[in-house]
């Protein structure tokens, strides 16, 4: 191999070198983003995001490590610790210890702060809420009320002009309480709408959970507040599960099921048997 050869080769190997380096330290951008939730004005917690753009589209990432900060990125201020799940979420409840640094203003900032991996560097992510509040009330003739506070300074004012949505809580997903999907709060910072959602099915007294809620605001975040009223159509649950059904538990079908089965099974061994006595006399025949 002369010279110049040696040097065309070299060139090549030390461009490979250097692409595979690049390639493997080239990572995607992690951005993370948090919701904050208020249910009933008494349980509060925070849900992480987690996402990147990966061939063009935006992936959910699960198993990031986060760590959660009340006000600034401080150890004294930590709240907890979460890992994504398969949808790039994380959820955690603010504790008790955060009280002090909640209570310095009327504004809060949560902060979340990934640690790094082999496909991302940290990351960090924070929203800044008002602290809010949302009540919901009843009225006569199935009025329902949904009145929205916001904090300024130590006072409590009312807040204008949020939609605020108002249904009924049931398993699946929340039933509009009428057409109107949501209501706009009025300068006393009340909502109101009619219950039109005559008997439908509750509890075995005929309650039904309503539920008022303020959903994604930028400057309150998630809200929520619950009652229970006696609007529903009382529903008795009933089982057959000690009953004869045709879909009862095991030695619980019907007789003329359980005949009908014990029939076939006689039957074939009853001609299993006389196929095999048949054989037997052939057999006897055969030998006489």
């Amino acid at each position: 191999m002369n010279k110049h050869s040696k040097i065309f080769f070299t060139a090549i190997l030390l461009q490979f070198l250097a692409i595979t380096a690049f390639s493997q330290a080239e990572k995607n951008d992690l951005s993370l983003s948090i919701s904050y939730f208020n249910s009933n004005n008494h349980t509060q917690y925070l849900v992480a995001h987690a996402k990147s753009k990966i061939d063009g589209k935006f992936q959910m990432i699960p198993n990031i490590n986060l760590s959660f900060y009340i006000g600034s990125e401080d150890a004294a201020n930590l709240l907890g610790k979460a890992v994504t799940n398969d949808k790039g979420d994380a959820l955690i409840f603010i504790p008790p210890a955060a009280k002090d640094e909640w209570k310095k203003s009327a504004k809060v900032s949560f902060i979340i702060v990934s640690q790094k991996t082999k496909e991302f560097d940290e990351a960090k992510g924070n929203v800044e809420i008002t602290k809010a509040k949302i009540q919901i009330d009843t009225l006569a003739d199935k009025k329902i009320t949904a009145t929205l506070m916001e904090l300024k300074d130590t006072v409590w004012t009312a807040v204008k002009a949020i939609d605020v949505k108002i249904a009924i809580k049931r398993l699946d997903a929340d039933l509009n309480v009428a057409e109107t999907p949501t209501y706009a709060t009025d300068s006393l910072g009340v909502a109101s709408a009619d219950f039109k959602r005559d008997s439908l099915p509750g509890d075995s007294k005929g309650n039904l959970t309503l539920i008022a809620k303020v959903e994604d605001n930028d400057v309150y975040g998630n809200l929520s507040s619950e009652k229970v009223v006696p609007w529903g159509k009382s529903i008795k649950y009933y089982t057959e599960f000690d009953k004869r059904t045709l879909f009862a538990r095991r030695g619980k079908s019907p007789i003329w099921l359980e005949l009908l089965a014990y029939s076939i099974v006689v039957a074939v061994w009853g001609i299993l048997f006389y196929l095999i006595g048949q054989i037997k006399k052939l057999k006897q025949l055969g030998v006489s």
